[in-house]
């Protein structure tokens, strides 16, 4: 959430995101009115709490008709400080209510518009011409099934649409890919997590998941848990409730985790092979960091996310993405997005947020510098979605017999092998 004494100070501002956002303007003034409320009935019950503390010392020394009116009183006065305590209380939670539906502030250089309208900003690597090279180039899919690797006829029959079994050199393509992720979050100083894949309410609510993106996410009825989109979740409500010393930031984590997905507006979209599922596993960066702080963690997070796209030896160009595409949390995203040859486009495989201090507030997650205690900034980024990441090696690095070379980062993760061979023609 928001810092409400900016909103106070700077309605202009509040309301100028959302805007950009293309999210209810009103709000802004609903939240202004509720929060006026909450603050002259806060007053309000201090008032009369105090009147009700100083009749109270009044009563033991008076007698007679006097005692009995001051008690008269004293009556009258507790009805109104309970009155007044229950108008407090729902003032406040009618103002976390709303503040809790705004997004975060968007960054002023964040191109404005839907998803279409996101800004370029760098572009890495060589497409191939596989025209000039003789041959036409095979989608995933069916490079997955010469090799043996992915099955989602299966998968379908098992658990429904969406779902696959990554089979033989498949699985030992993950297992190889989330291993050489984890290493280089590891040299770059993360601490690796394994993270649980189900959650609380109050941490799927914290990190702003059960707003606008709710529809994509599975809950559990009975147990009242969630299942995790993203390890972002876990990650951000590591620290829930806590107070970080200065000294300790800032603190990095990489995730491996379970993802789950609804994908619910998604019918019709990208329904062959593994580009777009309900199940996948994800090596997720995070980190705590100050507010001074949090842009150039932005940039290092993209760094990171370029090194390991260019160790892939993959296509891709970086995108600032558009205010309308930026979900509730992030107030600036950069995405970095994979050449696909067979769909003869770029297409999302890393994604980086910087949720300023969106998170922690709603997290009550701060820091302590001297005799100061604030809310941090925390920044998620992706490493390697593992499915879309499958799906982008394979396409970009096959070979005209159908198999596929093998980048020399993931080599010594599959036994030194340089070339996925076909098991069948």
């Amino acid at each position: 959430m928001i810092d409400l004494r900016l909103l106070r100070e700077d309605p202009d501002r509040v309301r100028a995101s959302q805007r950009a956002r293309g999210e209810d303007v009103a709000l802004v003034d609903s939240l202004l009115s509720a929060d006026e409320r909450r603050r002259s009935s806060g007053v309000r019950f201090d008032e009369l709490r105090a009147e009700q503390k100083a009749l109270g010392k009044l009563i033991p020394k008076a007698s007679g008709d006097e005692k009995a009116e001051l008690l008269k009183k004293a009556g009258q006065l507790a009805a109104d400080v309970k009155a007044a305590d229950a108008e407090r209380d729902e003032a406040d939670a009618r103002t976390q209510e709303l503040l809790l539906q705004l997004g975060n502030l968007v960054h002023p250089d964040v191109p404005v518009g839907g998803e279409e309208d996101f800004a370029t900003l760098e572009t890495h690597g060589e497409i191939r011409d596989f025209a000039a090279e003789g041959f036409e180039p095979k989608d995933h899919l069916e490079l997955g099934q010469l090799l043996g690797a992915i099955d989602v006829e299966r998968g379908a029959k098992v658990s429904g649409s969406r779902f696959y079994f990554l089979t033989g050199v498949g699985a030992l393509l993950e297992l190889a890919l989330v291993n050489a992720a984890i290493a280089q979050a590891t040299a770059a100083g993360f601490t690796p997590m394994l993270t649980p894949a189900l959650v609380r309410p109050q941490s799927m609510a914290g990190t702003g998941f059960l707003g606008q993106a709710a529809q994509d996410v599975y809950h559990l009825d009975k147990d009242d848990l969630y299942l995790v989109g993203t390890s972002e979740v876990p990650l951000a409500a590591y620290h829930m409730d806590e107070i970080i010393d200065a000294e300790r930031l800032p603190l990095r984590y990489a995730g491996f985790s379970p993802c789950f997905r609804r994908e619910a507006g998604s019918h019709g979209k990208d329904t062959r092979g593994i580009f777009r599922v309900h199940q996948f596993d994800k090596v997720e960066m995070f980190s705590y960091v100050t507010p001074e702080e949090s842009q150039d963690e932005h940039r290092r997070l993209l760094e990171w996310e370029k090194q390991w796209l260019t160790s892939l030896e993959l296509p891709f160009r970086v995108i600032d993405v558009a205010t309308g595409d930026l979900g509730s949390s992030a107030s600036r995203k950069f995405d970095c997005e994979a050449w696909i040859p067979t769909q003869g486009k770029y297409r999302e495989l890393t994604s980086t947020s910087d949720c300023t201090e969106y998170q922690s507030r709603r997290l009550s997650i701060r820091f302590r510098e001297g005799k100061t205690v604030r809310p941090l900034a925390t920044l998620n980024g992706t490493l390697c979605a593992v499915p879309r990441t499958i799906v982008a090696i394979l396409e970009n690095h096959q070979q005209a017999d159908g198999s596929v070379r093998v980048p020399e980062v993931l080599r010594p993760y599959l036994g030194g092998r340089e070339v996925l061979e076909p098991v069948a023609k």
